[in-house]
């Protein structure tokens, strides 16, 4: 899966640089023995956030990307779309993506879903389903948040040495840590789901996918 994950990411053209950052000796070696660029980090991190600050320390950016090596449906357009923000206002400092889901998707606690603001800014991201549709009209349009993430230089390392907030512990969601510190994070949609890989269950999804997917481009 992480080999996946690190040949469609690297046809994105917006990508300057790719590496996997892990601390398993056993994913370090896979990595080498295949030619992929590997870097061994501290056990210690809570998040993927705080291994990439790790990360920052050894590989001078301006600009870093997050992608969850569980995540073997990225593709080239979402980290197009991820990147895109900080092309459009050099003052972004986070971005992240958004996707539409039904309304019974987004019942799913384990399917984050985000609020944004009319200009795409991120107002909360929650387990809960949100908005609340108080008067029952059925018009509303869920957003699961898709868990890839762009920062600056600047914001990772605010991130690295900010303690966990109440909410991002009450949620368990380490984006919230941004919001409760005033740091906007820029929300893009983009049409095309991902299934994180979290259980067999999703790891049978994937499969299915990649050999529909594998089906068509046959025929």
């Amino acid at each position: 899966m992480i080999a996946w994950v690190y040949d469609n990411a690297r046809q994105a053209a917006c990508l300057d640089h790719l590496l996997v950052a892990t601390d398993s000796p056993e994913i370090e070696s896979y990595c080498r023995e295949h030619g992929i660029p590997a870097l061994m980090t501290s056990r210690e991190h809570k998040s993927g956030t705080d291994r990439l600050a790790e990360v920052m320390a050894k590989e001078p950016a301006s600009i870093y990307v997050n992608i969850q090596g569980d995540e073997p449906m990225i593709t080239s357009d979402h980290l197009e779309r991820l990147l895109r923000p900080f092309t459009d206002d050099p003052a972004t400092q986070v971005s992240t993506l958004k996707v539409a889901i039904d309304a019974e998707t987004a019942l799913d606690r384990n399917v984050v879903k985000v609020v944004a603001d009319l200009a795409g800014r991120a107002l909360y991201f929650s387990r809960a389903r949100i908005p609340f549709d108080r008067d029952g009209s059925g018009q509303v349009q869920y957003y699961k948040h898709q868990g890839f993430y762009a920062f600056s230089a600047a914001a990772l390392n605010t991130f690295h040495y900010l303690p966990p907030s109440p909410l991002e512990k009450l949620e368990k969601l380490e984006q919230l840590r941004f919001l409760e510190n005033g740091i906007d994070i820029a929300v893009v949609e983009t049409p095309h789901d991902t299934i994180g890989v979290d259980t067999e269950e999703d790891l049978q999804r994937v499969e299915e996918y990649f050999q529909r997917l594998h089906s068509n481009m046959e025929r």
